[in-house]
């Protein structure tokens, strides 16, 4: 059974249909938190004396030692996992093998795209069968991710590379590096769900800074301000973001930086998306900024349409001392996470990426003019600036909650994402992938298309 709550593997692959209206947005996650028990043991209560320590421990926890009751977690856990009705209806049309076209898609290895059949030999280096512990990874894999910066304009040394097995990983490294218990993360919303989660699980807390739309996204400089408190410790952006594609611009930036100075916070930026640009090569922040500590994290899920190879990394763009990559290496060195196999195929994997970034692209700008092609008999709908990325945000009449349009839309064959999932309103919102099949892509956006010019 698919729970209420979206699990992170469900979030990684898309499938938001877990997450209802009130459960979305930043920080912990409004899940409902049980009561809190609490354990106690010593020496004697170890070798079975002190029949008083048992009755402790049964009125502390309502359970005796010894006896068969329920299992207790961690509180971080304490997810609801019922079914909701949009999760409810979509298991019921899959069963029933009713068609959808899916305007959620974002796994490229199952959207149509081709790939080199010779992609996994470079999964068969013999150098895998030699164990080789490196806290940061293997050199020639950091080499190869020195050389894709290098495409970008940026020169970087292996030594500023950490390889871990996800970006997700990566943000829990340098959550971890920077925060205590109860310290506080600046995340730019609209925004990626997943953060709720990680941010839960590494005992921190999300706030959301704003995003406002006027002739394009762009930060609240003066709204990223007030949300700052004694506790914060860094800021997240996601260049581009997802979903909105909006590329930080200069001027933003000067202001993210007089912020960090001000404050002593350090700036993580998401760059998956960055080489899916609609108009230009988006720049990366992996040079640094001056008087800053500034970690970059991206990967091979997006740059090379890979992500069941599980191969990302952090790019510690530190300029004064080097204590940042001390730290942050025994964290790496805790975990020694990525396999040795992956890291020897990552050289050939990010040589070859263009590849299917050129097969992604133009479906991406394909699918973009066919949405801007129908659109164009509804002016009641808007599609929103997007710079990059593969998302569209779409502005519907907010006649009606957007869980009961993406219901009405499921019933005609069409699976959206309703904007609240990325911290929009409830009502008016809906964000379509660009990245599935351009048949299936144009037959949903008909549907949807009709289903919004009829009057209701």
């Amino acid at each position: 059974m698919v729970g209420i709550s979206p699990t992170v593997a469900q979030i990684r692959n898309r499938n938001w249909l877990q997450l209802p209206p009130g459960q979305h947005g930043t920080g912990a996650p409004k899940f409902g938190i049980g009561h809190c028990t609490i354990g106690i043991t010593t020496p004697n209560f170890l070798y079975g004396f002190g029949s008083g320590m048992i009755s402790v421990m049964a009125t502390l926890t309502g359970r005796i030692p010894g006896d068969n009751g329920p299992m207790r977690f961690s509180q971080r856990t304490n997810w609801d996992m019922e079914e909701n009705e949009l999760a409810r209806a979509h298991r019921r049309r899959l069963a029933a093998g009713l068609p959808i076209a899916d305007l959620t898609a974002s796994n490229p290895t199952r959207c149509g795209f081709a790939y080199d059949p010779g992609l996994l030999e470079a999964l068969t280096d013999a150098r895998a069968l030699d164990y080789d512990p490196q806290p940061r990874g293997l050199l020639s894999a950091r080499e190869a991710v020195c050389a894709y910066y290098a495409g970008h304009g940026v020169a970087l040394t292996p030594a500023q590379i950490f390889l871990t097995t996800s970006t997700s990983e990566a943000y829990s490294f340098l959550f971890r590096l920077l925060c205590d218990p109860g310290s506080e993360i600046l995340i730019a919303q609209p925004g990626y769900p997943l953060f709720d989660f990680l941010a839960v699980l590494d005992d921190v807390k999300l706030k959301a800074a704003p995003l406002v739309y006027d002739h394009g996204w762009q930060i609240d400089s003066e709204g990223f301000r007030r949300a700052i408190t004694l506790e914060t410790r860094a800021i997240v952006l996601v260049h581009p973001n997802n979903p909105t594609g909006h590329f930080t611009k200069p001027w933003e930036v000067e202001e993210l930086v007089r912020l960090c100075r001000e404050f002593d916070l350090a700036l993580i930026v998401d760059e998956v998306f960055l080489d899916y640009s609609f108009g230009g090569a988006g720049k990366s922040f992996a040079a640094g900024l001056e008087g800053i500590a500034v970690f970059v994290v991206s990967g091979l899920s997006k740059i090379a349409g890979l992500p069941q190879m599980k191969a990302a990394w952090i790019v510690a763009a530190v300029q004064e001392a080097y204590t940042e990559l001390d730290r942050l290496e025994v964290i790496a060195d805790t975990f020694l996470s990525m396999n040795a196999p992956v890291q020897c195929a990552m050289p050939a994997w990010l040589e070859g990426r263009e590849a299917i970034q050129r097969q992604i692209r133009a479906r991406v700008r394909a699918n973009l003019d066919e949405l801007d092609r129908q659109l164009a008999q509804l002016p009641e709908v808007s599609r929103l600036e997007v710079e990059g990325g593969w998302y569209a945000v779409l502005r519907i009449p907010a006649l009606a909650p957007d869980e009961q349009t993406v219901l009405a839309l499921l019933e005609r064959g069409v699976w959206v994402h309703p904007g609240y999932f990325f911290g929009m309103a409830e009502s008016g919102w809906l964000v379509v992938s660009l990245l599935g099949p351009e048949q299936e892509f144009s037959a949903g956006i008909a549907r949807l298309v009709d289903y919004l010019r009829k009057p209701r």
